[in-house]
């Protein structure tokens, strides 16, 4: 009997979150529909605008192709923070006063929006309100503390300066003080928020992969399956849209993030939400979780980010982030959790929350966390269900996926020069010259003749061979040891060993090697 790696959302490694939380049982859709709403994903962003658009008294429908927050929104280190990851100082130079004030704005209204839902339909997600403290990373300036006081100050936060940050074992200097942050368990918060969403009226359908999305009078939706919604709006919070080839992954950048989970004694670490100015930056945070029976404290801290498709060294990221937590609180216990996730980086911090750009006026997306997904998701939930109800609201440009920031253009170039880069993988070898060089549970790049395959050595030793084109944009994809899926490095599509398609921007999944060969052929 073959045996396959056991993928817990979009990979093998299991998140926290994943430990003593229940999914919702979900349906399939096994018929025509016909609806006001119809929301393609079901993370945070796509059921919080569900859920909003439900509790407007609108008829809505949430379509996802796995389970309940079984993307990213599973991978989360769940913080949630009204600083923006990239810093107010940053957001202020792209985009102005007036935008990183906004911006302010409505990640404080997300945290606030999350704490309303907690206490209206009484989830027990072990939500609370904190301190945040940003402290400058080794060997940097203090001054880079001094600017993003100011900005941050501008912008309206709660910001305070202090001599020393609350982590008394390792001087990390002063830092800054960031009142009525909050944190929360994903997992738990989102199967709240699902069953919301169904007592007030949506319809969530799992296992449902939307094929095409099409907008219009009315918005039609094709699943894989053969049922077809339409809908009056549509909204696509699948994270990297699937609905788009070329024009907003120009302006995304996939990268993996990398989360530990260490044991600590009770009371032992200070709570509150912790990250410094590295670059990539490091952040921290404490949970309460059940393991093996027992209640245990676990400070989960991540960071190491690199692009996603374009390093394979998962150990020794989590290694270097288990030391920089060692040394700061040296009492740790083991090592109980580890796992990666996805962000795409925009061009300025900001997500892209609007109308699709040259697409129908009834066609929505959320896309570009920027490691902020909890915030920008329950921003593009509250953002998007006034637009889709014709509401004004005071984000909506700050947020326009069509914006194109002129003093972030350098980024623009180097993402896309990055990009660029990644086509001399047609023509190099192979990551092996042969099957029998790739281990029971390991994948590699083959070269064939003028072709790439992806072959997977399953645990019964027998070989799965797909080709190795995205089908997004032509990129080669790359093995990831560590999540047992095809990665790839252009556009951050991602695909399990048997070709299925779990990350966007592609809806399509690797073709067999043969089937490819043999188009190729024709």
């Amino acid at each position: 009997m073959q045996t396959q790696p056991a993928y817990i959302g979009s990979g093998t490694t299991r998140p926290i979150w994943n430990q003593d939380a229940d999914q919702p049982a979900t349906r399939s859709l096994d018929r025509d529909i016909a609806t006001e709403a119809c929301i393609v994903g079901a993370g945070i962003a796509g059921l919080t605008t569900a859920y909003l658009l439900a509790r407007a008294g609108k008829d809505v429908v949430v379509l996802d192709d796995g389970t309940i927050a079984g993307g990213e929104t599973g991978r989360t280190s769940g913080h949630l923070a009204s600083h923006i990851d990239d810093g107010y100082t940053e957001v202020e130079r792209v985009r102005g006063e007036d935008s990183a004030r906004l911006a302010y704005e409505s990640h404080a209204a997300a945290i606030a929006r999350i704490e309303q839902i907690v206490e209206d339909e009484g989830i027990d997600c072990d939500f609370t309100r904190l301190d945040a403290w940003l402290f400058a990373a080794p060997g940097q300036s203090p001054e880079v503390l001094d600017k993003e006081f100011d900005a941050s100050y501008r912008a309206g936060m709660k910001i305070h300066k202090a001599d020393s940050v609350p982590i008394p074992e390792f001087n990390v200097g002063r830092g800054l003080r960031m009142a009525l942050q909050g944190q929360f368990h994903a997992l738990k918060y989102m199967a709240g928020l699902a069953a919301a969403v169904e007592r007030h009226g949506g319809r969530i359908f799992t296992r449902t992969l939307a094929s095409q999305i099409k907008g219009g009078e009315p918005a039609h939706i094709q699943t894989q399956a053969g049922p077809v919604v339409r809908a009056g709006a549509v909204v696509v919070a699948t994270n990297s849209p699937v609905n788009d080839m070329v024009t907003m992954h120009t302006k995304l950048a996939p990268y993996r993030t990398y989360v530990v989970g260490l044991a600590v004694p009770a009371g032992y670490v200070h709570p509150a939400l912790y990250w410094d100015t590295d670059e990539p930056y490091h952040y921290a945070r404490l949970q309460d979780v059940t393991l093996a029976g027992v209640r245990q404290t676990v400070l989960i801290v991540g960071g190491e980010d690199h692009k996603t498709g374009q390093a394979q060294d998962m150990p020794a990221r989590c290694r270097r982030l288990e030391a920089w937590t060692r040394e700061r609180w040296p009492r740790c216990g083991e090592v109980v959790f580890q796992w990666s996730g996805q962000v795409l980086e925009t061009l300025d911090g900001l997500a892209y929350i609007g109308r699709n750009p040259g697409d129908e006026s009834n066609v929505f997306i959320a896309t570009g966390d920027s490691g902020m997904g909890l915030t920008h998701g329950t921003v593009a939930g509250m953002l998007l269900s006034d637009l889709v109800r014709e509401q004004p609201n005071p984000w909506v440009e700050l947020y326009d996926p069509s914006r194109k920031p002129v003093r972030a253009i350098r980024d623009y170039i180097s993402e896309n020069a990055n990009v660029a880069r990644q086509f001399v993988d047609y023509v190099t070898g192979g990551d092996v010259s042969s099957e029998e060089e790739i281990a029971r549970g390991q994948g590699a790049i083959l070269r064939r003749g003028a072709s790439k395959v992806a072959v997977y050595r399953d645990q019964d030793g027998e070989l799965h061979e797909l080709g190795a084109v995205c089908p997004h944009a032509g990129c080669i994809v790359q093995w990831n040891p560590d999540e047992k899926t095809w990665d790839c490095p252009c556009h951050g599509s991602r695909f399990t060993v048997t070709g299925q398609q779990v990350n966007g921007p592609s809806y399509k999944g690797l073709s067999g090697w043969q089937e490819e060969r043999a188009q190729d052929e024709k």
